[in-house]
């Protein structure tokens, strides 16, 4: 018998995911007010209708985008959505700029794109995601 798939978790782990599988109210993922920064580059804050208010910095935006790709990069190096990546190891550090998207498109009445400056465009932020990952429980 094979073990491969097999991946043990602690009580909170598991406590979390069922959590994060519960649909949430339909008030809690509809937003009633969306602000993009592009500009001034502060980052992405929504009304949502049952009066909560979310915010989140752009970098942190670039680092728990929920494709396919850096969802699995994130899973290879343990790193919850949105936890910034370590810094290559090199000898004479290179400055890289802050994430920012250089365009921000709505996707149907459901979601979010951002065109990132980086080149990388093929996350789209369902208000579902978004509302979950301010509330912690991805990951």
């Amino acid at each position: 018998m094979s073990h491969e798939g097999i991946r043990l978790i602690s009580q909170e782990e598991s406590r979390r995911a069922a959590v994060a599988e519960q649909p949430l109210p339909p008030a809690a993922i509809t937003p009633a007010k969306v602000r993009v920064a592009l500009t001034e580059g502060t980052g992405l804050s929504i009304d949502w209708k049952d009066g909560h208010r979310s915010h989140w910095t752009f970098p942190f935006l670039r680092d728990a985008c929920p494709c396919a790709t850096c969802h699995e990069e994130r899973e290879k190096t343990g790193r919850r959505p949105g936890e910034l990546r370590p810094a290559p190891k090199q000898l004479l550090p290179i400055y890289t700029p802050p994430a920012r998207p250089l365009e921000a498109l709505p996707i149907g009445r459901y979601a979010l794109k951002f065109k990132w400056a980086d080149g990388h465009e093929s996350g789209i932020y369902s208000w579902d995601f978004l509302r979950r990952l301010d509330a912690g429980l991805l990951g």
